[in-house]
């Protein structure tokens, strides 16, 4: 949604997964993991990567427990491994192959930029804008950006596990709001899910979506977004 051109805007609120990174396996990763006792083929490691990524529903059949770990996921780290272990069982993996395939998941060198995303953060901070991310998350991913050296080019990280709510909550966005002392009509939020990220329309913000594509396959997603929404880079 384009921001109101009568005033410019002052942040902008980035979603982590999908959106400024994205985590992308490689082949390695399943050499040694079976899927019902079956080598892993390209149609089921797709799907199993789908089902650990999906920012919405419910990716497997889930008991009332199981399902409350999932819905509360992204606020507690336990909860988070309960969860996504929970999902790798039920996709066919023994345990093992679960935990060593869930360690990967939060191993900050398996995340990789989106190929505009560090040009993007250093052109918003050399024009004043702020910059936050925004996540449902249950570790701590400052790691992440560090590596790709733009840590210091983001404002603010508000993840939902340090803050005690998750998006499309309006706490969680005015927590960001609220850090940055910025009003939520100057600030855009740009994400993958119109569900969790499209919650900041509710505060007052506008809101920008992309598309959230393997990496390789979308180079410019995040200019093209910010420049449809009104904001220039």
């Amino acid at each position: 949604m384009p921001a109101d051109d009568a005033k410019p805007t002052r942040a902008v609120l980035f979603d982590f997964s999908g959106t400024l990174f994205r985590l992308e396996e490689d082949d390695s990763w399943f050499d040694d993991i079976l899927v019902d006792e079956k080598a892993v083929d390209e149609h089921v490691r797709a799907e199993l990567m789908h089902r650990l990524t999906v920012p919405t529903g419910r990716p497997v059949e889930m008991s009332d427990d199981q399902f409350h770990s999932w819905v509360n996921r992204d606020l507690q780290t336990h909860l988070h491994r309960e969860a996504y272990l929970h999902v790798m069982r039920e996709s066919g993996l023994t345990d093992d192959h679960a935990r060593q395939l869930y360690a990967r998941t939060v191993d900050p060198s398996y995340w990789v930029p989106y190929p505009d995303t560090a040009d993007v953060l250093r052109r918003l901070r050399d024009r004043g804008i702020a910059v936050a991310v925004v996540s449902n998350i249950a570790w701590d991913i400052r790691p992440t950006f560090r590596a790709l050296g733009v840590e210091d080019l983001v404002t603010e990280f508000v993840l939902s596990f340090e803050v005690g709510a998750v998006k499309p909550n309006p706490e969680i966005f005015e927590a960001v709001l609220s850090r940055l002392g910025v009003a939520a009509a100057d600030a855009l939020m740009v994400g993958d899910s119109e569900e969790a990220d499209g919650g900041a329309l509710a505060v007052g913000c506008g809101f920008a979506l992309v598309d959230p594509l393997p990496v390789g396959d979308r180079p410019d997603g995040l200019i093209r977004a910010l420049t449809a929404a009104g904001v220039e880079v």
